[in-house]
Parts: C-alpha cells; structure tokens; sequence
C-alpha cells in the first residue's frame, strides 16, 4: 500500500514534517499500531522537535536531526523530568524517537544512532498487589461466581478454575492449559503443569481443589478425551481466558472487591499467604516456577509486617 505524503503538524522544518508524517502513516498502515498511540507518538515527537527548535533558534531540518548527539537526548530528558513527567512517559517518549530515527534510516533520510546511546529510564518498581485470605476465599467461594442464569456445570468450572489458581498459585494459562489426562482427581496431590518457557514444575493439589475439579467433571455435559482441554466453554471449546477475566471483574462488584482483584492476583495471594505462614522463599520459587529467586523476593516487599513480626519475635537482642 503507498504511503500518504500529508506532513505531520509537528515543530519542525518541512523536510521533518514530511518524513514524520509517512512515519505516523506507516505506523498506522503497516504497524496497524492504535489511532490512540500513533497520537501519543506523535506528541512525543513534537515536544523533542520542539525542544530541540528552542536550542537551535530554527525549526530542525533532518541534517540537523542527522547532527544530533546522545547529550541532546538526554538534554531533552532531563527538562522534562523537570517538568515532573514520570519514568514510563519518558520511557515511551524515547521509544517512540528511537523508532522513527530507525524509519529514518531505512528510508534513506540518514543515519544517527545517537538516540540508541540513551538508556531507557529506570521504571518504578512493581509490587504484586494480592488479596486479603478473607477477600481471596470470598472470590473462591462465592455462590454468584458465574451469575444467577448460568448452569451448574459452568459455576462448578469457574469454581475449580479460581481455586486451581489460588489453591496451587498456577498462571490462568497454566490451568487452562491443562488436559483432561492432566486432572487432579481419585486422590492425586499433585499436579504437573508446564509454565513459561516451556518449563515444568509439580504444585501441590489440596483437598478442596481435587474436589472442585471432581464436581465440574460430573457436572460437564461433554464427553472429553485423555489429550482433550480440561476446561471447556459452553461450545465444547477450550475455555478461554478472558471468560474468566469477565466473571472476576463483575465478582468485584458483587463483593466489593478492588479492581485489583483480577484472576492473576490469586496467584499473588497464594505466594504472599504461604510466605506469610512461613514458607522458604525457595520453596515458593519453584511453586510459582520463577525462573530466578529475584522474581519471587519481589513478595517480601509485599509481606514486610509480618517479616518484621518474625524478626522481632526471633531476634535474641530483640
């Protein structure tokens, strides 16, 4: 498909305006990136050209873009952290420079790999967000968990799906992963899934969770193979993930749940409870799969009162 040549409304020369509007064309043509970015994109952009007029006393033409060096870059960076723009602002706006001097290059306007010398800034440091035991039993057990008009074998399915997840800390493509053959039923306590990378690991299974899954089995309607998915919608299909994304996000409504109660944040409630009850830290790695200790310490943040506590508690000049 040809390119529009409309120049984008950008503070450059016309060159510049030019090459960025077949760069957001491109963007939204051949990237099929979002209308919403491609305008963010373009924001970004401006406020760099715009900046950069400011220090040249003229509108930037691509031999002045072609002349820049990694401090203008980071000049430009340093004003708008001035201006209080957070990490992951500046980490999308130097994103979005690095691509179009990349479309710059590779439609013959230059060459300058002086933006690529610009690290990344550091993002803010995530913290799992999991529920209380209290709220993550509640979204477990609730007699609403698959509506009012749904039939029982759909809530006995999500039932055993949530539990799966808090029960046994598994990623919701873990458990919907799992094939009929792979069931924890007749006795089994333990199950093994394969994780990121196709790496596999063996999780415990409780009492209550082989009982759930036990329950939708009896209750689904359709016959299933060994190497069938375990959880199927209500075609027959393999259970998708999102179905069960919507009936954690209407769950949140019907307790008064916060939005941070997503199906991933059992999977955070189960490895902060068992720190919590005093679990090894390397034995809850492997329950979650991580590949590195680093991964899962990420927890200790999360339960700091109650390491405190033990220490407090075990320290002997405490």
């Amino acid at each position: 498909m040809a390119e529009k040549t409309k120049r984008a409304n950008v503070a450059g020369a016309p060159d510049v305006q030019d090459a960025a509007g077949r760069w957001l064309t491109y963007l939204a043509v051949e990237r099929q990136l979002s209308p919403k970015t491609g305008e963010a994109y373009a924001r970004d952009l401006d406020q760099f050209l715009t900046f950069l007029a400011g220090d040249l006393n003229r509108l930037p033409d691509i031999p002045a873009l072609m002349a820049l060096k990694p401090r203008n870059f980071r000049s430009f960076l340093a004003a708008r952290r001035a201006e209080d723009v957070g990490s992951r602002s500046l980490s999308r706006t130097l994103s979005a420079l690095r691509m179009f001097f990349q479309f710059l290059e590779r439609r013959g306007y230059g060459k300058n790999d002086a933006v690529r010398a610009v690290q990344l800034p550091k993002l803010p440091h995530s913290v799992p967000k999991p529920l209380t035991a209290p709220k993550a039993t509640a979204l477990v057990d609730s007699a609403e968990i698959a509506g009012p008009d749904a039939p029982d074998w759909v809530t006995a399915r999500d039932t055993a799906v949530l539990t799966l997840l808090y029960g046994s800390g598994l990623r919701i493509s873990e458990a919907l992963g799992l094939t009929r053959e792979d069931a924890p039923v007749g006795g089994r306590d333990m199950l093994r899934v394969t994780g990121k990378g196709n790496k596999a690991r063996v999780v415990p299974v409780l009492s209550v969770t082989r009982e759930a899954v036990e329950r939708y089995l009896r209750l689904c309607p359709y016959q299933m193979s060994a190497a069938d998915p375990l959880f199927v919608g209500q075609r027959g299909k393999q259970l998708s993930p999102r179905i069960i994304q919507l009936m954690v996000a209407r769950l949140r409504g019907v307790l008064g749940l916060p939005e941070t109660a997503t199906p991933h944040a059992l999977r955070h409630s189960f490895a902060t409870h068992l720190l919590g009850a005093g679990a090894d830290l390397r034995a809850i790695q492997e329950l979650l799969g991580h590949a590195s200790l680093s991964t899962t310490q990420v927890y200790t943040e999360v339960d700091r009162e109650h390491l405190l506590r033990t220490y407090e508690a075990a320290h002997p000049r405490a």
